[in-house]
């Protein structure tokens, strides 16, 4: 294609413009030149190849890296909702505009494809989209990846890990139903991990269609500093294009699917309007951004790049959202969106990622983003393909290729990539190598989602090894007995993908016991073995995980003596168990304290187990003691019956025989919980807490909302979700967190001793 200049010419760069006809050269003597728009269409791959190779000391003298125009034009944005916003409809447009699909298939379309992106089919039938599916196009020669997270609320953990992945984010807005409580919640997450974005209002289209209603409410409830970058040229039915406040034009969209373009001169009857907003827009942009400020101030003129380059510089720092409008449905508007996705969004230099550092006990650490650090990347999703496992991975640094070997930091093993592809939807494309910024999917790579892969000379983890113990349990056992293979397929899988959900099983029962976060993300996980893989569970009744522990000394003193023909029993311990010192990182703690040879020491671990089995289950509801400290200061030992067996079995009993002189107590999870209601609600929601044995101990106000923040034993908080959906009209939201284990009060502890001993005696 292009002849590059060799070495000897004297700083001269050849420009390649192409136009359809034929391919002119031409020499540019300047000393870094920037990449002409006809240019800029030979894209990533490309440039990538040609700079990897001979020119890369070139690039250095041009100190220009190699990879930074590669860098520039790609963009990682997430597009994420309220449920029936049209957002996949949008996602579904973009893939058509960007030439990656050559039909439009509707969500609940009568053709009975579906969607694109809905590619489960649970999905298709129910017209939502549950998992975040990764998604690659090309625009204007960028590289955009679209990654479509979920708009249901019990899906929250895919949409966090999937923002940890964006750079940017468009939030789509529905021009009649407005800013719905989903919007707020998915607003809030892309806050907290500090995504800039743009608002979308489609469906401008429809009947009562009010895109001023919604700006206004967007600044009123998500406090967003916002402006209209387009004014709509008609409503509803009379829904005809777009004007530009930008570049001060009016846009039209022709052909059968809206691919034409036509650019005219803002209609007569409309400019008067259009300068207002216009000037409003300047308004809000020169607040936040002091070069714009200046030339409002000074009355200047301002052009449109002056204008464009406030709005990017504002977006970025996410002081501003920029809201566009269209109708996706009626492919009005999408365009001008995927033009403002490469003017105003981050490119992956441009925001700053940071890691933890392993080795200096989790210290955060900047990731500069570019190719040329340590690799550093991040699976944070995974499939079960056709071929096994399919992991996608954003890169944050450095460069992956096919053939490598990569560490995976959190368990510690070293793994060869066999196979890279880049994924649209559900099929893929094989790629060698991948650098920084991209989101790429590799096969055969055995790890758990939210593991961190590097080259090894570092130890950055992206997110905290810190996985919170699960609260909640539930027992949960197959209807017919031949799906059993499937339904522990399905159990690893999710023990894979979230690393909040636990199973185990429960050795009194025999019953397949799971564990999580609460009773929402058990549900979704019970709902979902019977749909992904076609299992009828049974579902117990909810758990909570008590403990126990003791509150004061005791001693204990105890032989253990068995005579029955040939070889007999004999062990004898003494000591005491006391509770440990508060704040400490142990929960069991053995102390052999003997001084000469009372006890052989080659029985000591077999006293060591002994106990640690019998902390296992307390005798007082038969739940796990902690904060246990057993000491053994004596004992006695036969030359020949004492063996491992009689010293362990003595340690168990001597265990459960002093364990009521020291005062044991029940400890229950405490949850942190925080809410967020309208203010009329606050005092029936508070006066719910109360009742819930919780403990109020803050109570902020935001904006309308009043945020309460409360501790409350778990087991009272289940069916949480409803209730106070019930007592807010639907406009209230919850967290819950788990804080600690506490002591419960003594009614409580009489109450769960009770129906323990029940139970038993019943079986």
């Amino acid at each position: 294609m292009a002849r590059f200049s060799r070495p000897s010419t004297p700083r001269l760069l050849y420009t390649l413009y192409t136009s359809p006809s034929k391919t002119v050269q031409s020499p540019s003597p300047s000393p870094s030149p920037s990449p002409s728009p006809a240019s800029s269409l030979l894209l990533g791959s490309f440039h990538l190849r040609q700079f990897s190779s001979g020119n890369l000391a070139r690039a250095k003298e041009d100190k220009e890296p190699w990879w930074k125009d590669s860098m520039d034009k790609l963009r990682n944005i997430g597009i994420s909702a309220h449920i029936d916003s049209g957002k996949t409809t949008l996602t579904e447009r973009v893939l058509f505009y960007t030439g990656k699909i050559h039909e439009i298939h509707e969500v609940r379309g009568r053709d009975g494809v579906g969607a694109k992106m809905d590619s489960m089919d649970l999905e298709r039938e129910k017209g939502i989209t549950i998992q975040s599916a990764a998604t690659y196009c090309t625009w204007n020669g960028y590289q955009v990846n679209i990654i479509d997270t979920p708009g249901h609320v019990d899906f929250t953990i895919e949409v966090e890990r999937a923002l940890r992945v964006l750079d940017g984010a468009i939030l789509v807005l529905c021009s009649v139903g407005g800013v719905q409580s989903q919007s707020i919640t998915v607003d809030r997450q892309m806050r907290r991990y500090e995504v800039p974005r743009l608002a979308f209002i489609n469906k401008l289209d429809r009947m009562g269609a009010d895109p001023w209603k919604v700006l206004n409410q967007a600044r009123a409830k998500l406090r967003h500093n916002s402006a209209a970058m387009q004014v709509p040229i008609g409503l509803e039915e009379d829904f005809k294009g777009l004007v530009d406040l930008v570049q001060m034009k009016a846009l039209y969209f022709h052909g059968s699917s809206g691919e034409k373009i036509v650019i005219e001169e803002v209609p007569a009857d409309m400019e008067a309007l259009v300068t207002e907003k216009r000037r409003e827009l300047i308004e809000v942009v020169s607040e936040v951004d002091d070069k714009l400020a200046e030339a409002f101030l000074a009355d200047e003129p301002i052009s449109s790049t002056d204008l464009e380059e406030a709005v990017r510089r504002a977006t970025i720092a996410q002081k501003f959202i920029p809201v566009f409008m269209g109708s996706a449905f009626k492919n009005k508007g999408v365009q001008p969106l995927l033009n403002a996705v490469l003017s105003y969004l981050p490119c992956p230099i441009e925001v700053s990622n940071y890691a933890l550092d392993q080795t200096k006990n989790e210290e955060k650490v900047a990731l500069g983003g570019t190719p040329d650090g340590p690799l550093v990347a991040l699976a944070f999703k995974l499939e079960e393909g056709r071929f096994g496992q399919l992991t996608y991975l954003r890169i944050y640094e450095g460069v992956i290729r096919k053939g490598d070997f990569i560490f995976n930091i959190n368990t510690g093993k070293k793994i060869k990539v066999p196979r890279l592809v880049r994924m649209h939807s559900d099929e893929m494309e094989d790629i060698q190598e991948a650098h920084a910024g991209q989101i790429v999917a590799v096969f055969g790579v055995d790890c758990a989602s939210g593991d961190t892969f590097t080259d090894g000379s570092v130890k950055y983890t992206m997110t905290s090894m810190n996985v919170p113990e699960p609260v909640m349990s539930l027992a949960v056992q197959p209807v017919s007995k031949d799906s059993g293979g499937q339904f522990s397929k399905a159990l690893n899988r999710f023990q894979k993908e979230d690393p909040t959900f636990r199973v185990g099983l429960d050795p009194e029962s025999g019953q397949t016991i799971i564990s999580g976060m609460g009773e929402l993300h058990l549900d979704i996980y019970v709902e979902r073995i019977r749909r992904e893989y076609k299992v009828d569970a049974t579902v117990g009744k909810p758990r909570v995980n008590f403990r126990e522990t003791v509150t004061q000394r005791a001693e204990f003193d105890y032989l253990h003596k068995k005579q029955s023909g040939g070889q007999g029993q004999y062990g004898r311990v003494c000591g005491y168990v006391e509770p440990l010192p508060a704040g400490s990182p142990t929960k069991f703690e053995f102390e052999n304290m003997i001084v000469g040879q009372a006890i052989p020491s080659n029985f000591i671990p077999a006293i060591e187990k002994g106990f640690k089995e019998a902390a296992n289950s307390g005798s007082l509801i038969g739940h796990p003691v902690e904060h246990l400290r057993v000491v053994l200061t004596d004992g006695a030992a036969h030359a020949v019956d004492s063996s491992e067996l009689a010293f362990k079995l003595a340690a168990i009993y001597a265990f459960r025989k002093c364990y009521t002189a020291a005062k044991p107590v029940i400890l229950e999870p405490v949850m942190l919980v925080e809410l967020k209601v309208p203010m009329e609600f606050q005092g029936t929601v508070a006066g719910d807490i109360n009742k819930r044995k919780g403990v109020i101990i803050g109570n902020d106000q935001e904006g309308d909302d009043s945020v309460i923040t409360a501790h409350v034993p778990l087991n009272n908080m289940f069916g949480y979700s409803t209730a106070l959906r019930s007592m807010t009209q639907g406009k209230g939201e919850f967290t819950m967190e788990y804080k600690e284990h506490s002591p419960v009060s003594h009614d409580v502890q009489t109450q769960l001793i009770n129906n323990y001993k029940g139970t038993h005696a019943a079986e």
